[in-house]
């Protein structure tokens, strides 16, 4: 029990110093309060807009734009991701490309975006693959790469056929490298989300965000962010714990 109590106050302990930091500086008079609304302001203002402004709904219309975006995006990256780590030929065709195109904000393709494909959902979506691909490509072609070629080898002498290797040693030894660019993938999806819904979008959280900054409500800017950073965290706390159960085999090869 003490251990169990012990885990939950560090826990909650960094977001409870958050709070405080926040009521500090909002009544410190280093920043005009009337710019910092106060975590309770927010907190009701939060109720508010779940009751009477369809804030589950932006919640919901958001989450699902980047669960889209990741899922298409690591579906190709996966891939891509692994020839270009396992074959040499393939990175050096690949790798200047990548590193191109992943070094441009998705921000900055928004009226390319406009223009061939509208104003409409896929046009958040686009921007959200986009984002989502460069992003799990880079992290599976490094994870690839640096497989150890000696299970490989082993597993041949023991008179593994080429698919079998691919099987059961290949594969097994990428999963890690999946989940890993599943987990990156989605923190830059949610970190491009509010540049995707610049795209005339009527809901979602980027686009609350959007129309509060041009009527200067801050307590709903405020909602919006950390309403982004919770189901963030929730789906990145899903990943991980579905990273615990599929590598489990981890564990028991380094016992």
């Amino acid at each position: 029990m003490g251990d169990r109590l012990k885990r939950i106050g560090l826990v909650a302990a960094p977001w409870l110093a958050i709070v405080a930091a926040w009521y500090g500086v909002r009544e410190s008079g280093l920043v005009n309060s009337a710019l910092v609304p106060a975590p309770h302001a927010v907190l009701a203002k939060s109720v508010d807009l779940f009751a009477r402004q369809g804030l589950a709904w932006d919640i919901f219309v958001s989450t699902r734009r980047v669960f889209i975006g990741v899922a298409v995006g690591i579906a190709l990256a996966v891939p891509v991701g692994f020839l270009i780590g396992w074959f040499r030929s393939a990175k050096a065709f690949a790798d200047p490309l990548v590193n191109f195109f992943r070094a441009l904000p998705p921000i900055a393709l928004i009226p390319l975006v406009i223009v061939y494909f509208g104003v409409d959902e896929p046009a958040k979506l686009v921007i959200l693959i986009y984002a989502s691909f460069f992003a799990g490509v880079i992290v599976m072609y490094e994870g690839v790469s640096q497989i150890n070629p000696l299970f490989i080898r082993v597993a041949r002498t023991l008179g593994a056929s080429q698919s079998e290797v691919f099987r059961k040693v290949i594969i097994p030894l990428t999963v890690p490298h999946i989940l890993t660019a599943l987990r990156v993938a989605l923190g830059v999806a949610w970190a491009t989300l509010v540049a995707s819904e610049l795209v005339a979008a009527q809901r979602g959280l980027g686009s609350m965000i959007q129309n509060a900054s041009t009527y200067f409500l801050l307590d709903v800017i405020y909602v919006g962010i950390i309403c982004i950073g919770l189901v963030a965290l929730l789906m990145d706390l899903a990943l991980r714990r579905l990273s615990t159960r599929f590598l489990a085999w981890q564990d028991r090869v380094g016992a």
